[in-house]
């Protein structure tokens, strides 16, 4: 038994180009320049990203001390804020009708409220010490203040009139 023979023709041209042939290779090139576009907007989107990221990580790295700075200019606005949030009209009138009750021996130097506390701290000066005493026993009848105590008083020898002066503390009331 013998093989079949093989006939190879090396000599025979083909056609060049069919049509199915000529589909397939439009397609190609066509589908070939959409992925090259397609590349070329998706790399510049990238680079766009990029761009981004690096303009927020600039921006994200601050100075320590501006960081600092900042923190303590916050803390500041805080205190501020506290401060005007106090409605000082209401106080001073009744520390006012209170030293008017006193026959106006009373001179306040100075208020300073403590927010922590809910305290308020007193500074004045009078004539007398009975007077100042007169002048906390009517602070007791306030309604905006609570517990008002003297803390201290010294008698002032350097001035000629000798006068008094007192440092008192007190609650003030949450409906201050």
């Amino acid at each position: 038994m013998s093989a079949p023979l093989i006939g190879v023709d090396f000599v025979r041209q083909r056609p060049r180009l069919t049509v199915a042939g000529g589909v397939l290779l439009v397609l190609g090139m066509g589908a070939a320049a959409t992925a090259y576009l397609q590349y070329r907007a998706i790399e510049s989107q990238r680079a766009g990203v990029e761009l981004k990221l690096q303009a927020v990580t600039r921006s994200s790295r601050r100075d320590p001390a501006e960081v600092a700075r900042a923190a303590g200019l916050s803390r500041e606005a805080g205190g501020v804020a506290r401060d005007l949030g106090i409605p000082w009209t209401k106080l001073l009138a009744e520390l006012e009708t209170a030293s008017r009750d006193s026959s106006e021996q009373i001179a306040l130097l100075s208020v300073e409220p403590d927010h922590t506390k809910h305290n308020v701290r007193i500074t004045g000066e009078s004539r007398d010490l009975p007077m100042i005493l007169a002048y906390v026993e009517r602070l007791k009848t306030s309604a905006l203040l609570r517990y008002p105590m003297l803390d201290t008083h010294e008698v002032k020898t350097d001035d000629p009139q000798h006068p008094v002066r007192f440092a008192l503390t007190a609650e003030w009331r949450e409906g201050l």
